[in-house]
């Protein structure tokens, strides 16, 4: 296995968002962060959760296979989730609303109390690369490139990685801070939400929210990381 064959099993899609740089339309398809713009008309804001992102799937050019019957994923936070950033799961600290249709969303301008709310820009990429201790370098994969770090002085992050992209973003690999972390093969990772200065928000020293989906419970697990 030569290097473009390791960059080759490495490397895949996702839909990264840049915060910003964008007139706002408040129109539906346009993605949020620091914001939850839609939901049906008999929805509230949860008590108790402040609204955190809007994130249209429908029309992407990529969407995890694990999310592809959603359309519109809209997140909110509780403010006591920054208590327990150490445990395993921190599902129970979100409010996680999915459509599997735009029919009947009514328009909302729930935002967050201490985050500059911004529509996001998503881009499709296809060299996202998987962090050294992840846990999605397949066993064979990795045994090569410590062959050829022991043999030929390679470095996998400076001669096979393209980008880790540490962004908002939809599919793809965690960008994880310190080791890896899953919830097992049932729970693919779908989303990821980063530490944002433009947005004034981070998690810590600039960690990163992973966000994982059980589509036949629809159930989620999310884990944090941080520097």
């Amino acid at each position: 296995m030569d290097i473009d064959e390791i960059k080759a099993r490495l490397m895949t899609k996702a839909t990264i968002f840049e915060t910003g740089g964008i007139r706002p339309t408040n129109k539906l398809l346009e993605s949020w962060f620091g914001a939850v713009a839609w939901s049906l008309p008999e929805q509230q804001q949860p008590e108790g959760f402040q609204p955190l992102a809007t994130f249209f799937l429908k029309e992407l050019l990529f969407v995890p296979a694990a999310i592809r019957h959603i359309e519109l994923l809209t997140l909110f936070i509780s403010e006591e989730i920054f208590d327990h950033l150490v445990e395993d799961d921190l599902s129970r600290f979100f409010e996680i609303r999915t459509y599997p249709s735009l029919k009947g969303l009514v328009h909302r301008s729930w935002y967050h109390d201490n985050i500059r709310a911004f529509p996001l820009k998503p881009r499709l990429v296809d060299n996202d690369c998987p962090a050294w201790d992840g846990g999605g370098i397949p066993l064979e994969v990795e045994e090569e490139i410590i062959r050829y770090e022991n043999e030929e002085a390679m470095e996998y992050f400076d001669d096979i990685v393209e980008e880790i992209y540490a962004v908002h973003k939809l599919g793809g690999y965690p960008a994880f801070c310190q080791s890896g972390n899953n919830f097992g093969e049932a729970y693919p990772f779908v989303l990821q939400i980063a530490s944002d200065n433009k947005a004034h928000f981070n998690i810590v020293d600039s960690g990163n929210f992973y966000f994982f989906y059980n589509g036949e419970n629809n159930d989620w697990r999310v884990h944090c990381d941080f520097y």
